[in-house]
């Protein structure tokens, strides 16, 4: 059902005000009258969810003045003026401002129930399309953050576009902080149901009451809803999926099954399972697990990821070093060798704190990647993995990460990283283009 729009209704003459607006509702319209232009001013901003009648001639703002006001707050908001007689030109005047069309006194009923009903529909598409267009910049913004062209992050995204447009609920599995989270945001903000609720509980951070009563109530006076009719329509996160207890399981599982199909509320279940020598299908009843895993995702591991791993580091020390005030830390050929050796068992996660850690010791003009490498071995085993690579593969992620500093620190002058890095043109060309790297990027 198409949501209801409003008419705003503005006249210094209570009977014009009146009259027109119980003919609209009687026209099935949701009107709202103001005696004046500064009272609606009051009421309507940008994306306001209706449409707006004015008379032209009113005392204090006049319809023209308000008219370019509205304009101002919202162009996409039709306005309809009313005119006297002699107020035709100024009408013209107030369409080549912005108004959508004009009425003259005395003007037919039929014909302003019919420009109201081109306005509203007008009005519901523009803030439709504009809706839209937030949602996709928020799912590019998202599907932005999973950083990395390696063939296990090029399938991901791929993985992720798909499943964004079904109805059935997803299991996002993958070892400790590969960005499980992430990724379930990414699957919502790129599907159909954009701009609704997403909701997200982790199942492990409550005591089982606490958990049933956030998840299904019942709710005491004052509190909040339960989060299943918080999420309706939109997305369910349940992150720790495995920590539900037996009879919670049975009452998530009555939920999905209520639900039919297609689901109303998706349910995205994120696996933290890992490393406990068991699987979520140990953790859960037979019958939700595969209600959960209808559709699945793995996320893959830091060290498969191969050169990703320097441009993420890169990366996140560019970050942390602008929000600190500092340079980056350089990164020399055997440091960028050893964080590719690195095993990463802490994943995406371990490897920030570690971007963090570089650029807050660079600061301080001490220590090196390797040592915070060394350092993590305590308590992550050893810091490089004993599985060999061949020298050529470090050297080309070496020199890839090279060029790609240099042309950021240089945003795109090829001029100057031609100096700095000692390459003619046509080899700096050769190698861009081995590497997968266009100018047009650092511009």
């Amino acid at each position: 059902m198409a949501r209801m729009m409003k008419v705003a209704i503005v006249d210094d003459e209570e009977d014009m005000r009146q009259s027109v607006s119980q003919w609209l509702a009687l026209s099935g319209f949701d009107t709202e009258t103001f005696a004046s232009a500064e009272e609606a001013l009051k009421v309507i901003g940008p994306d306001w969810p209706g449409v707006v009648i004015s008379d032209i001639r009113m005392p204090g703002m006049d319809g023209m003045a308000f008219l370019k006001r509205l304009m101002g707050l919202d162009s996409a908001l039709p306005v309809i003026m009313i005119t006297g007689h002699g107020d035709v030109p100024m009408a013209v005047e107030a369409m080549r401002i912005g108004a959508m069309d004009f009425m003259e006194k005395p003007f037919n009923p039929d014909r302003m129930t019919e420009l109201a009903k081109r306005a509203t529909q007008m009005r519901r598409m523009a803030l439709d399309n504009r809706a839209l267009r937030r949602d996709l910049a928020e799912g590019a913004q998202v599907m932005g953050k999973l950083i990395g062209t390696s063939a296990p992050m090029e399938r991901l995204r791929e993985d992720i576009l798909d499943l964004s447009q079904v109805d059935g609920h997803v299991l996002v599995d993958g070892e400790t902080g590969t960005g499980k989270s992430l990724v379930a945001l990414a699957l919502h903000a790129t599907g159909p149901r954009a701009g609704k609720k997403f909701v997200v509980v982790s199942c492990a951070a409550y005591s089982e009451d606490a958990l049933a009563a956030k998840l299904f109530g019942p709710v005491e006076e004052g509190g909040t809803i339960p989060l299943v009719e918080e999420a309706r329509g939109g997305t369910l996160v349940l992150e720790d999926v495995e920590g539900l207890s037996q009879s919670l399981q049975a009452r998530l599982l009555t939920f999905i099954n209520e639900q039919g199909s297609p689901a109303e509320t998706r349910i995205i279940a994120i696996c933290n399972a890992h490393g406990e020598g068991r699987t979520l299908e140990d953790a859960l009843r037979p019958d939700l697990y595969f209600r959960l895993a209808a559709h699945k995702i793995t996320l893959p591991p830091l060290r498969a990821r191969g050169e990703d791993i320097l441009t993420l580091f890169t990366r996140m020390a560019e970050q942390f070093a602008e929000e600190y005030g500092c340079e980056a830390p350089e990164v020399s050929a055997q440091e960028a060798a050893q964080l590719l050796q690195a095993p990463w068992p802490g994943n995406v996660r371990q490897l920030i704190n570690v971007a963090e850690r570089a650029v807050l010791q660079s600061r301080r003009g001490s220590g090196s990647i390797t040592s915070l490498l060394m350092a993590d071995t305590e308590d992550t085993g050893p810091a490089m993995t004993t599985e060999g690579k061949p020298l050529k593969e470090y050297v080309e992620n070496f020199e890839k990460m090279l060029i790609d500093n240099t042309m950021r620190r240089h945003k795109g002058a090829i001029s100057a990283v031609m100096e700095e890095l000692c390459l003619p043109r046509r080899t700096l060309n050769e190698k861009m283009a081995k590497y997968g790297l266009s100018r047009g990027d650092y511009l």
